[in-house]
């Protein structure tokens, strides 16, 4: 097995391995470079529905979708897509997933099934980094700030999906979310201190409005999508990347208008955050 960094501080590809036969001595070795870099990338991988679920569980526990659609025989597995006609897309703004949850999703396994001709990269930026850019001033600013989260202005009824051309395709409008945060964490396995906020889903912190907010919230959030911190997903038929929501934000590039995507995603579940 053979791990090639993908940008200095973001994201790496493995290769040698087949995903679905992985023995578990490579298993912890996937799951370590993930850790660690955030991202990691599989190309020409033979994976089923059934291999992406058994796989899924091997790490744990499944977080069942309660937004996007759902594969009709494999519930596990939600189904990202946007089609030819629609303008939207999912996931197409810098974020890192369930955040608005009080226990977050560890991560998401995505598998390629229908791609467009050219486009549709995923773009990631890696927190650790992002909080290591920080300067000492604004280290010490936010040190024991804490941060809420929600998604409910987002998929709600009347939410910003919902005024767009996917609202009709998603799920759980009625749902209500809310989580605290520590606005910086320690990763629960490799200690790296990260930063914990984004832009879809953080909106205030503690004790503070959202307008009192938002100017310390928009030094971290452009701290965050530097240059440097980021790497770029080019997919391709059988690539398949994993990626880890403490470590990670990400932001799919909506540039292939007129064409298909059909991605194929499990939700990884996770554990409480700590500072």
């Amino acid at each position: 097995m053979e791990l090639t960094p993908m940008a200095p501080q973001c994201g790496v590809e493995i290769s040698g391995v087949s995903l679905a036969n992985c023995s578990d001595a490579k298993m912890r070795e996937i799951k370590h470079a993930i850790y660690e870099h955030g991202v990691a990338v599989f190309r020409d991988q033979d994976f089923s529905p059934e291999d992406h679920i058994a796989f899924a569980k091997r790490w744990g526990g499944i977080d069942i979708n309660n937004y996007f659609p759902l594969e009709d025989e494999h519930p596990e597995i939600a189904i990202v897509r946007k089609k030819p006609d629609q303008k939207t897309n999912i996931g197409g703004a810098w974020h890192t997933d369930h955040s608005y949850d009080q226990i977050p999703a560890m991560g998401s396994i995505l598998v390629a099934r229908e791609l467009p001709p050219e486009g549709g990269d995923t773009l990631f930026a890696h927190m650790g980094a992002a909080y290591d850019s920080l300067s000492d001033e604004l280290k010490a600013e936010i040190e024991g700030l804490e941060a809420f989260h929600t998604a409910d202005h987002v998929y709600e009824e009347g939410g910003i999906y919902a005024q767009t051309d996917m609202g009709g395709d998603l799920r759980g409008q009625g749902l209500k979310t809310g989580a605290t945060h520590p606005v910086v964490i320690r990763h629960p396995h490799t200690g790296r201190r990260l930063l914990y906020v984004n832009g879809a889903f953080t909106i205030n912190f503690l004790g503070k409005t959202r307008a009192e907010s938002l100017p310390l919230l928009h030094k971290l959030l452009d701290a965050a999508v530097r240059d440097d911190n980021q790497c770029r997903v080019k997919w391709r038929p059988g690539t398949v990347a994993i990626w880890d929501n403490r470590t990670t934000w990400h932001n799919a590039m909506n540039d292939y208008h007129g064409h298909y995507r059909e991605m194929h995603r499990i939700t990884l579940s996770g554990e409480a955050l700590a500072a």
